[in-house]
């Protein structure tokens, strides 16, 4: 059986999302796998967002850790970025007792440091094809408007401590081409991009149906992803050998089939 750690800072709706999109198929038995335990740099109390979060990890029974990393940022003083080596190094005592075959990056807002990454298999979703743009999925969407993209994706990399550039393990197409588009491109060719952001920011329709066209395909992406590793469909070791030799190679495993048909089961 893998046992899987699950990080996750728990702000809100889609952190919860992913954690009960993967958790109900692993209690169905769908692979041979199970949450060994949940971390948490946010303690209880601390945010509404991630207390609510905590209360679909306690309906499931499964073990919280926290560390809290604001409380760290005040005990140690100075730019968090410059601490984060002590930060993880704390975390990873709190996890000593755990064991998990990879660990899953779900909504967990810290950058993970060298050791962390060194530690276990960490899988990273971002919300870009292998070669496309970097950051938070708002400036990735941005970026797209920005290319007039015709396609996008989401990917799941391993994480290494160049940001949004692990290995790639799989990833998920998305066409930003269509009739469903078409209306909101020309919206903003009219009116051009800068103003379009100014008025209406991340409520501009193309922006809110790129985004829907992400986050729809993103707990599918993670769960088949998953079940290709149990499977021996994707291998970890193959992509941490290619972190080991250096250097951004794009690849992994294009999941679109696999994401089509259990997408089509769910609709019925």
């Amino acid at each position: 059986m893998l046992n899987i750690g699950w990080f996750s800072t728990g702000r809100g709706p889609g952190s919860r999302g992913l954690l009960q999109f993967v958790q109900e198929r692993l209690r169905a038995g769908e692979i041979d796998a199970r949450i060994e335990f949940v971390f948490s740099n946010r303690e209880r109390g601390e945010a509404a967002g991630s207390d609510a979060f905590f209360e679909v990890v306690d309906g499931y029974g499964l073990p919280l850790i926290t560390h809290s990393s604001a409380q760290f940022r005040r005990r140690a003083g100075g730019p968090f970025a410059a601490r984060r080596a002590e930060y993880d190094g704390e975390l990873r005592q709190k996890l000593a007792g755990y064991r998990p075959g990879l660990c899953v990056l779900a909504g967990y807002m810290l950058i993970a440091g060298g050791e962390l990454c060194r530690a276990w298999p960490l899988l990273n979703l971002h919300p870009a094809l292998p070669d496309g743009p970097t950051g938070t999925w708002q400036e990735v969407v941005w970026q797209l408007i920005q290319r007039r993209a015709e396609r996008t994706g989401a990917m799941i990399h391993l994480a290494t401590e160049e940001v949004d550039r692990g290995p790639v393990l799989s990833y998920a197409t998305v066409p930003l081409t269509g009739p469903a588009l078409t209306p909101h491109w020309r919206e903003v060719e009219s009116i051009g991009l800068e103003r379009a952001k100014a008025e209406q920011g991340e409520a501009l329709p193309l922006f809110q149906q790129i985004r829907y066209e992400q986050y729809r395909r993103e707990p599918y992406l993670l769960f088949e992803t998953l079940r290709s590793i149990t499977q021996g469909e994707i291998s970890i070791a193959a992509a941490a050998s290619q972190a080991a030799g250096g250097g951004y190679t794009p690849g992994g495993r294009c999941l679109d089939d696999q994401i089509a048909a259990a997408m089509a089961a769910d609709a019925g």
